[in-house]
């Protein structure tokens, strides 16, 4: 425990190290961590002048190493959380991560499937195919002839990552009105989901998971092909899965050397990523050209599924709605569908929102052809979306990066390549088929089936809430936003409720006069006693009275 703790402090001195190195002594100082550490000199004028503040941002998460990058990779994704000037930053990083001993490969893979290396693999390659910030691959050759890659996690990387994430978490709690004047608005709910993010990843039967469930997705097309992973040799930190010969889809020497057409290809690659978009709402989320891979016969194959994105029917709906508007050059359309991908955010000002997202279509669309790509549309309309907050799915935003590193690979092997002009048909398929008799029908009876259950626990629920208020277990709080406005209007409520009971009783105790005979003790004028006449007149002058005061309330009274 002691030496956690130590391992600990000594983290946080090279965060603060780090953190002063960059020219942020004011976090420091604006901190906890300002009473525990010196800062000491501020870095030389010259230094980090020549540097934005995004810039030094970045800075800083490259040297602190691979849970960082991780994070900041994943904001990079989040327009909702960052400003566009940090995503610009963010967009840069890469995992540079040297591989380790492939000994210690050997041996985790040994205490992992607790058999003798040997006895599964009949070759092992000392040479790595590729590293990153979690693990490494290595070829390898099974015992039953199928060639593999082995995916390998890092040594003691869960404990590392751990301890960076519990220092990420206190040191947020600690510089959280920090973030916030940067824009950052719920610092704490970023580290969580960057939480949930990370422990998945680093949790390889989650991608085996992914793996399998997408081949039994795409088993019937013939066009794409996903790699078999070997479950019998997989665990949560070894991942074998069957190689793949091919070559990265952007080797046009290699593909013109195998009889196939570049623009074609291009065309398939972005055919396999609209199909997992708009058809089935799960999708490959990191789609570079090293995760592309091309068969001799033109068969596309996607590795590396650690990253995979997801969206529901409705979510669908709402992307597809939003891109076809984009094309129609509609804004009420494309702004209508964005507050479906938004629900539970609320936009004060309807009119504004419309006319930012014509000046996004004005813009995009007065672009040349060669800039009107995913990329532009995406920046302003990240901007949108950070300008008004709108909480909007996180799958949102992976597919419009999966789009832009698409339409980057298009534009190498497709001279024309449009991205839009290929989404449409899909979108427009989608959009239709909403409408279709049996999409109708099920929502209909799903409509039916929700109702219907309502029905049935409505008595069971009103009965419990009946004898809650019986038991005085109920309680209703309000908050009174302005206190003095509300005992105002109480008052004034109070008065025309006693002036309408005295008009009430004075109009009961004069009609019930009126049928007493007091012969000739009282005087009647016109035919009624003299107190009935009194009291009815008083009501009429107490009730032109409460006229007056019920027409002298203001019409827009400022709300309490």
């Amino acid at each position: 425990m002691r030496f956690v703790k130590t391992k600990k402090i000594a983290r946080v001195g090279k965060i603060v190290q780090t953190l002063v190195k960059y020219g942020f002594t004011d976090v420091i100082d604006s901190t906890a961590l300002g009473k525990l550490v010196a800062t000491g000199k501020e870095p030389s004028e010259g230094s980090m002048a020549s540097y934005s503040k995004w810039e030094r941002i970045r800075m800083v998460v490259e040297e602190l190493g691979p849970t960082f990058i991780k994070l900041a990779q994943l904001l990079s994704n989040r327009p909702d959380v960052l400003p566009a000037e940090l995503i610009t930053e963010f967009e840069k990083l890469q995992d540079k991560v040297p591989p380790f001993d492939v000994e210690i490969a050997k041996k985790m893979v040994e205490e992992e499937l607790k058999k003798p290396l040997e006895e599964v693999f009949s070759y092992f390659d000392h040479q790595t195919l590729g590293s990153a910030s979690i693990g490494q691959v290595h070829r390898a050759r099974l015992k039953t002839g199928e060639n593999v890659v082995v995916k390998v996690q890092r040594p003691n990387i869960i404990n590392r990552v751990r301890t960076d994430l519990a220092l990420l978490r206190d040191f947020v709690k600690m510089s959280e009105n920090y973030f916030k004047r940067l824009g950052i608005l719920n610092p704490l709910e970023v580290v969580e989901t960057f939480r949930e993010a990370i422990e998945s990843e680093l949790d390889y039967s989650n991608e085996l998971g992914n793996m399998e469930q997408f081949r039994k997705i795409y088993r019937s097309y013939h066009s794409f092909y996903i790699p078999k992973p070997y479950s019998q040799y997989s665990t949560k930190k070894v991942l074998v899965i069957e190689f793949i010969s091919g070559c990265k889809i952007t080797d046009i020497p290699q593909l013109e050397a195998w009889g196939l057409v570049p623009e074609k290809v291009a065309e398939n690659g972005i055919d396999v990523y609209l199909t997992q978009i708009f058809q089935t709402g799960i999708f490959h989320a990191d789609p570079h050209p090293g995760n592309i891979i091309i068969r001799p016969n033109g068969v596309v194959v996607l590795i590396d599924f650690g990253m995979v994105g997801r969206l529901t029917q409705d979510h669908k709906v709402g992307f597809a709605g939003m891109l076809i508007g984009l094309a129609q050059q509609n804004a009420h359309a494309m702004a209508t569908n964005i507050q479906k991908l938004a629900i539970g955010s609320e936009i004060v000002d309807l009119q504004l929102f419309q006319q930012d997202i014509q000046e996004l279509i004005d813009y995009y669309f007065a672009l040349p052809d060669e800039d009107s790509t995913i990329s532009a549309f995406s920046g302003r309309f990240q901007q949108v979306i950070y300008k008004y907050k709108l909480s909007v799915p996180g799958s949102v935003f992976l597919i419009l990066r999966a789009l832009a590193i698409l339409e980057g690979i298009g534009t190498v092997l497709h001279p024309n390549f449009q991205t839009l002009e290929f989404i449409k048909p899909y979108g427009t398929k989608l959009l239709a088929e909403q409408f279709s008799f049996k999409n109708i029908r099920t929502s209909a009876q799903t409509s039916f089936s929700q109702l219907l259950s309502l029905l049935y626990v409505f008595p069971t629920e009103a009965r419990y809430i009946l004898k809650q208020l019986r038991s005085g277990k109920i309680h209703i709080n309000y908050d009174i936003q302005n206190p003095q406005l509300f005992l105002n209007k109480a008052d004034s409520i109070t008065n025309r409720l006693v002036l309408t009971l005295l008009i009430c009783a004075l109009m009961l105790s004069s009609s019930i006069v009126m049928t007493v005979n007091f012969g000739k003790k009282m005087p009647a004028p016109y035919g009624m006693p003299l107190v009935s006449l009194v009291g009815f007149g008083l009501a009429t002058l107490l009730s032109l009275a409460l006229w007056r005061m019920v027409r002298k309330r203001k019409p827009k009274e400022e709300e309490f």
